[in-house]
């Protein structure tokens, strides 16, 4: 391995839990942000948390991982977010047996807050930010507002792991692999009205790229059983695990932060809930999840989409969602 790179500072919060625990050793052996990029590991956690942290840190040491020049444990937000490059917001309250999503909210809305402060006042102005914690994009947009020295394009929020749950859902039913599928996209929230749309799809059998819409013509499962498997998968996983999506929610943090640092390949998009700039009628000023593709770490909406009047009915029910959590957001935020 080439340590010529400067090493990068990542942080992790969240970092004594379960999405963290897989999310670190991806990291760390240079899957995210590359096979010869040396980097500094970030993991802030709360108080309550640092005995286990311990325990974590331990284990990043016993991976012995070249790529990783040091690990900072901390519960010290100044600490955590001091000059780092690219930060995982996984950290979050997580939603409790009869709690509300209003709830939810209003108690994570508060913490994204104080991160976005931090991250104002202590990370790289350059550093790129991906919300993983839930209501994930209403979370991103809060912690954008209050950091107004950043780019509001480096926030984004993670719809990564329902296109990759679109993606092989799409697979199982024509019978490839995964890697023959590609240009799933999900479109707005990520939360149950969010649109898994495989409308524009391709799928490789062979040398030959075929529509999806030529490859799977049955169109009533893809409106009704494909769309409504993707925007509960979260909740059959909770109900069958009794636990949240950890392995999965990580891999897709990771595949999302390794295509904005590393870019897309030409012809391929991702889905990435950014801001939004009122692209296929979407309502401005909230973070919604687009296709887009990635060069020199900056992301670019796909344009030109044509969109039926399904599809258009269900970008305007989770955009409608998004104003609703945005305008609940910003009133706990002026208490």
């Amino acid at each position: 391995m080439s340590q010529q790179k400067e090493p990068i500072r990542v942080l992790i919060t969240g970092a004594a839990g379960q999405i963290a625990y897989s999310l670190l050793y991806q990291i760390g052996k240079g899957d995210v942000f590359g096979q010869d990029q040396p980097l500094y590991l970030h993991l802030l956690d709360i108080p309550a948390m640092m005995g286990v942290l311990e325990g974590v840190v331990m284990e990043m040491m016993d991976c012995a991982m070249p790529l990783v020049c040091g690990v900072v444990p901390t519960a010290d937000p100044v600490e955590g977010f001091r000059d780092v490059d690219a930060a995982f917001l996984v950290g979050a309250m997580p939603r409790k047996e009869g709690m509300e999503r209003k709830d939810l909210l209003a108690a994570n809305v508060k913490i994204f807050k104080v991160q976005g402060q931090a991250l104002d006042k202590y990370a790289k102005k350059t550093v790129k930010v991906l919300v993983v914690g839930n209501p994930a994009n209403t979370n991103a947009l809060v912690c954008s507002k209050y950091a107004p020295t950043i780019p509001p394009e480096n926030f984004s929020a993670m719809t990564r792991l329902d296109q990759n749950r679109a993606q092989a859902q799409i697979a199982a039913r024509l019978g490839v692999g995964v890697d023959a599928v590609k240009n799933i996209f999900i479109w707005g929230n990520h939360s149950s009205t969010q649109y898994p749309d495989a409308r524009h799809g391709v799928v490789k059998k062979g040398n030959d790229d075929i529509k999806m819409i030529d490859a799977l013509p049955d169109q009533a499962w893809l409106q009704d059983q494909f769309v409504t498997t993707v925007q509960k998968r979260g909740a059959a996983v909770i109900a069958a695990r009794k636990m949240s999506s950890a392995m999965s929610a990580a891999k897709a943090a990771c595949d999302h932060m390794r295509d904005w640092w590393l870019g897309t390949p030409d012809g391929s998009y991702v889905s990435m809930g950014v801001l939004s700039d009122g692209s296929y009628n979407t309502p401005p000023g909230v973070i919604f999840s687009f296709p887009v593709g990635i060069k020199d770490k900056k992301w670019t909406i796909l344009q030109g989409l044509s969109l039926d009047d399904f599809s258009k009915g269900k970008l305007e029910q989770t955009g409608q969602e998004l104003i609703e959590e945005r305008e609940e957001a910003f009133s706990v935020c002026a208490d």
